[in-house]
């Protein structure tokens, strides 16, 4: 329960919102930023963990599904807040966290608090389920009634916010990447022992997809590509490491196909250094906002094979970064794996303009409709 107590000295306040605290490692250098302009800096989530960089953190039960009680619930409890803490911003993210603070914040907004919604990729779009139309969309073309700035990450989620919503909208280009943890130097040897930690030979040739093992990731697609490479190229692996929210599903199902060249790796944190010693990064998302793992990989140097869907396609858009194929079209991932196994991989060039800096400066000049510049 949201407890009130006295104001602080600092009359500034910003509030950040999603509705899981994971997300908030992407606005951590924001809500620095935004304490060294003076401000008190909030941050609301579901917290079911620690969010650093924010002076407080409210617990709100934020629920996934718009058709959830706890969100009326919610609702209120954050309005509370809202009336009560008197921000002068409030920058909110994810689908349902979105929805609940801009409701939350109707009132606030008419005393001039500023809200501004990330949209970090539209349940619809083109392809996407005639559903997600008929429930997300109504519910984004109202709520932008009450958005002061609605910001997307690539060009199809622009396009069309732009042309149907009654707000401000503006593009950045994702939320960027941190060199530092990128610019690392290996040896030869140390790539060869954390290759053997995994298995793997340094004449084998290695794939990686860091990401979260859902269904729309759909790392079902690329067991089935492996399947078929196998029995061919048995030197090609592919390194999986991420959380698995499917409760083993896709190690069954590579269990059961008796394949041994995939490695579920689960969560690391030394994902830069098993980029290091990947020939290719792979990618086989139903859908993406602006995708981070492929901007990482682009960064580094990996060529990229990748389904042609949107915020994929607006990362691997010519030879020199790599090759979209087809959703779901089994047969061109695999021909474009052999293709990138049987030469010296192209290297993509350095994607400097999604740098953590550029981003930063595109959103400190969005932040002026606040007044904080």
């Amino acid at each position: 329960m949201y407890v009130m107590w006295k104001n602080s000295m600092k009359s500034k306040k910003v509030l950040f919102t999603s509705h899981t605290a994971n997300f908030s490692k992407f606005n951590r250098p924001f809500m620095r930023w935004f304490a060294e302009q003076g401000y008190e800096v909030h941050y609301a989530s579901a917290g079911e963990e620690e969010v650093l960089d924010c002076d407080r953190h409210f617990t709100i039960p934020f629920e996934r599904s718009p058709f959830r009680i706890n969100n009326l619930k919610s609702i209120r409890q954050l309005k509370k807040i809202i009336d009560f803490e008197d921000y002068k911003i409030i920058h909110t993210h994810t689908p349902m966290g979105s929805v609940i603070t801009r409701l939350a914040a109707i009132a606030a907004r008419k005393k001039g608090t500023k809200v501004i919604y990330t949209a970090h990729g539209f349940h619809f779009f083109k392809g996407a389920p005639m559903l997600n139309w008929l429930i997300f969309y109504p519910i984004e073309k109202i709520l932008a009634n009450y958005t002061d700035t609605l910001i997307t990450i690539n060009k199809e989620d622009y396009e069309l916010a732009k042309n149907k919503f009654k707000t401000d909208v503006q593009y950045v280009p994702g939320v960027g990447i941190d060199p530092k943890k990128f610019d690392i130097k290996m040896t030869k040897q140390q790539k060869t022992d954390l290759r053997k930690s995994l298995g793997l030979k340094d004449s084998d040739f290695v794939m990686i997809y860091p990401a979260e093992l859902n269904k729309n990731k759909n790392q079902k697609m690329l067991i089935d590509v492996m399947e078929m490479i196998s029995k061919t190229h048995g030197d090609i692996h592919l390194l999986l490491p991420g959380k698995d929210s499917m409760n083993g599903y896709h190690q069954k199902m590579a269990k059961e196909k008796g394949l041994k060249n995939i490695h579920f790796l689960g969560y690391r944190g030394d994902i830069p250094q098993l980029m290091k010693i990947s020939n290719l990064a792979v990618s086989t998302s139903l859908r993406e906002g602006l995708p981070v793992n492929i901007m990482e990989a682009m960064y580094i140097g990996l060529p990229v094979i990748a389904t042609d869907c949107r915020g994929n396609r607006d990362l691997v858009c010519d030879i020199k970064s790599g090759e979209l194929i087809e959703l779901n079209n089994k047969e061109n991932f695999v021909n474009g794996i052999i293709k990138f196994s049987n030469c010296q991989p192209l290297k993509g060039e350095l994607m400097s303009y999604l740098l953590f800096k550029k981003i930063i400066i595109y959103m400190r000049s969005i932040y002026k409709i606040g007044g904080v510049l």
